[in-house]
C-alpha cells in the first residue's frame, strides 16, 4: 500500500493535535499513579512510539489511561516498596502482554463480558474522582479511594480557597468547552493555561507540581531478584490483562471508526514492547488511549506513522518542558482528571440500571463495588465468576428448550396403516437433542428427560440436528443411557455427526449400544424398533 504525503501531512497533524490534547492528562496520570508527572511524560514517549512501531491498530495513540494510572498506583501503594521496583512491575506487565500477543490469546481478550467491563471502568472512574477530590482541594493525596474519602471528610475544613477556585474554573472550562472549539484548542489545554495563569499570578499559595526533571529518559531498570519476581507475577499479570483489554477496546472504537481492520495480536505485542521500554527508562504505564485515538483520526491520522509523530512531539516536549511545567497548580490536574473520570463511567447502564438485565446489572455492580471498595485484581476474577455464572444460568434455559422428548405412538410411528392398534399406546420415545449442549443445561438433563426414558420400552436418541456438544454434556447422555439400560429398555442412535461420534467415543459413551443400534435415518431407526418390538 503506497503512502502518499497526503498521508504524512495527516499523521502529522494528527500526531501533533494528540499530542496537544494527551499533555495535561500525562501529566496528570503520573501524578495519580505516584511516579511523578515525568513518569506520565515518559510513559506517553515509550508506550506511544514503540506501540506504533510495533503495534497494529491504524490510528491508534497510546500513552497513559485512567485504567493503567490506578493500577500503578495500587502498585505502587500495595506491592512495589520503592520506585524501582515499580517500574520493574511495568516492564513485567509489558513481557507478560508481548507473550500474550505470541501465544495469539489477543482476539480473546475481546470476549471479555461487556457487564465486566462496565462496572470496573465505571469503578475506575469512581476512584479517580474520590482521589483527585483532595487536591481539587488543596490537600495532598493520600492512599487509595477510601482513605481519599475518609481524609476529605476529615479535612474538607482545611480546604485552600485558591486551590478550590482554580480547581473550580479549570473544571467549568472542561466541562463546558464547545464541541466546535475543540477542533481548535482542546478543553484540557485551555483548562490548563487559565488555571496556570490563575495560579502565577493571583492565588499564588495554590499547591504546585514544582521541579520536574526533565530531559532525555535515561535508562533507570535494575536486575530484580527472583523473590520480588515471584511475588511480582500477579500485579503484572493484572497490568498485562488490564493494559490488553484497555488497548484492543479502543482498538475496537478505531475500527468503526476508520472502518480499517486491527490484529489483535500485533496490537499486544507493540502494547508490550512500549511497556517494557516505557519501564525502563522510568515511565508509567500505558494503553490504548481512546481520547488521543479519536482526536489523532479526526485530524487526520490514519496510519500508524501517526502515533510516531505524536511520540516524537512528545520527544520534543520532555526535552525542553521542565522550566514551563513547575508553575502547573495540582488543582488544574485534578480538575483535568475528574472530569476524565466523569467520562469512564459508563452513564448509559447506569441511567438504566433498574431496566437491563438482571444478570447485567448484578456483574456490573459488584465489579463496580469491588473495584472501588476492594482491589482491582478481585474485581476482575469475581466479576469473570459472576458473569460466568449468569452466562450459563442463560444456556441453561435456551439449551434445555431444544430438547424435544414426545411418546411415538404406535399408531403413527410403527403401524400407520393398521386401524385396529390402540391409539394410545406409544412403545416408542424419542428425545431429540437439537442446537447446542454444554456443562450449562448437563446437570439438569438427567433429572428432566429421565422419567420420559422409564415410560418407553425403547427410546430413540436423534442427533440429526445437534451442533455442538462439550465432554459434560456427552458424559451426562451416557448417564441418561444408563437410566434406560436400568430399566431394560433398547436404546437407537440416530444421526450422530462425525465430530460427536468422535467426541462419544473419545469418552466410551456407547459402550453400552449394540453397533447395529447406531444409525443414520429416522426410517431405519422405525424398521429397527419395529425388529425389536417383534422379538
Amino acid at each position: 500500500m503506497s503512502y502518499s504525503v497526503r498521508d504524512c501531512a495527516g499523521d502529522l497533524y494528527g500526531g501533533l493535535t494528540a499530542a496537544v490534547v494527551s499533555l495535561p492528562a500525562a501529566l496528570a496520570f503520573g501524578i495519580a499513579s505516584g511516579l511523578g508527572a515525568a513518569a506520565g511524560l515518559y510513559g506517553a514517549l515509550g508506550v506511544g512510539l514503540f506501540a506504533a512501531l510495533f503495534g497494529g491498530t491504524k490510528g491508534q495513540i497510546s500513552g497513559p489511561t485512567g485504567p493503567m494510572a490506578v493500577a500503578v498506583a495500587v502498585i505502587v501503594a500495595s506491592y512495589a516498596n520503592s520506585i524501582a521496583e515499580a517500574l520493574t512491575i511495568v516492564v513485567m506487565g509489558g513481557c507478560i502482554q508481548v507473550f500474550f500477543g505470541l501465544i495469539r490469546i489477543g482476539r480473546f481478550i475481546a470476549y471479555t463480558p461487556q457487564a465486566v467491563i462496565s462496572g470496573f471502568m465505571s469503578g475506575i472512574g469512581l476512584i479517580i474522582i474520590l482521589i483527585q477530590l483532595l487536591p481539587f482541594i488543596g490537600v495532598s493525596p493520600v492512599g487509595g479511594p477510601l482513605d481519599s474519602a475518609k481524609t476529605l471528610i476529615e479535612q474538607i475544613t482545611n480546604a485552600k480557597l485558591s486551590a478550590l477556585t482554580i480547581a473550580t474554573v479549570s473544571l467549568l472550562i472542561v466541562m463546558l468547552w464547545p464541541r466546535r472549539a475543540s477542533h481548535y484548542v482542546p478543553g484540557p489545554v485551555v483548562a490548563l493555561f487559565v488555571g496556570t495563569a490563575l495560579g502565577m499570578f493571583w492565588l499564588t499559595d495554590a499547591p504546585t507540581i514544582g521541579d520536574v526533571p526533565m530531559g532525555a529518559p535515561e535508562f533507570t531498570l535494575t536486575l530484580p531478584t527472583v523473590d520480588f519476581v515471584l511475588r511480582a507475577l500477579e500485579p503484572a499479570l493484572i497490568l498485562a490483562l488490564l493494559g490488553s483489554v484497555d488497548s484492543l477496546l479502543t482498538a475496537l472504537i478505531a475500527e468503526s471508526v476508520t472502518g480499517s481492520r486491527h490484529r489483535p495480536n500485533k496490537e499486544l505485542i507493540g502494547q508490550g514492547v512500549g511497556n517494557i521500554v516505557a519501564g525502563a527508562i522510568g515511565g508509567m504505564a500505558g494503553a490504548g488511549n481512546t481520547l488521543g485515538t479519536l482526536t489523532n483520526i479526526r485530524a487526520g491520522g490514519s496510519t500508524l506513522v501517526s502515533g510516531v509523530f505524536y511520540a516524537l512531539i512528545m520527544l520534543l516536549i520532555v526535552l525542553g518542558l521542565g522550566t514551563y511545567v513547575s508553575p502547573i497548580p495540582n488543582a488544574v490536574l485534578a480538575a483535568i482528571l475528574i472530569k476524565i473520570g466523569i467520562d469512564i463511567i459508563d452513564w448509559r447502564n447506569i441511567r438504566h440500571l433498574l431496566t437491563i438485565p438482571r444478570g447485567f446489572m448484578l456483574v456490573m455492580v459488584a465489579t463496580m463495588g469491588i473495584t472501588v471498595f476492594i482491589d482491582l485484581v478481585t474485581a476482575v476474577t469475581v466479576g469473570l465468576i459472576i458473569a460466568g455464572l449468569a452466562h450459563a444460568s442463560q444456556l441453561e434455559r435456551l439449551e434445555l428448550d431444544n430438547v424435544i422428548s414426545v411418546p411415538l405412538l404406535d399408531s403413527t410411528f410403527l403401524n400407520p396403516a393398521d386401524e385396529k392398534s390402540d391409539q394410545f399406546i406409544a412403545r416408542v420415545g424419542l428425545i431429540a437433542l437439537r442446537g447446542t449442549f454444554t456443562v450449562a443445561s448437563s446437570h439438569r438433563l438427567v433429572n428432566t428427560f429421565s422419567p420420559d426414558i422409564k415410560e418407553h420400552e425403547i427410546v430413540i436418541f436423534d442427533f440429526s440436528e445437534t451442533v455442538y456438544m462439550d465432554d459434560s454434556s456427552a458424559l451426562v447422555t451416557e448417564q441418561l443411557m444408563g437410566v434406560a439400560a436400568s430399566e431394560r429398555t433398547d436404546v437407537i442412535i440416530v444421526g450422530l455427526s462425525n465430530s460427536i461420534r468422535s467426541l462419544f467415543e473419545a469418552l466410551n459413551v456407547l459402550k453400552n449400544v449394540p453397533d447395529n443400534h447406531i444409525v443414520s435415518q429416522i426410517e431405519d431407526a422405525r424398521s429397527l424398533a419395529q425388529d425389536l418390538l417383534d422379538r
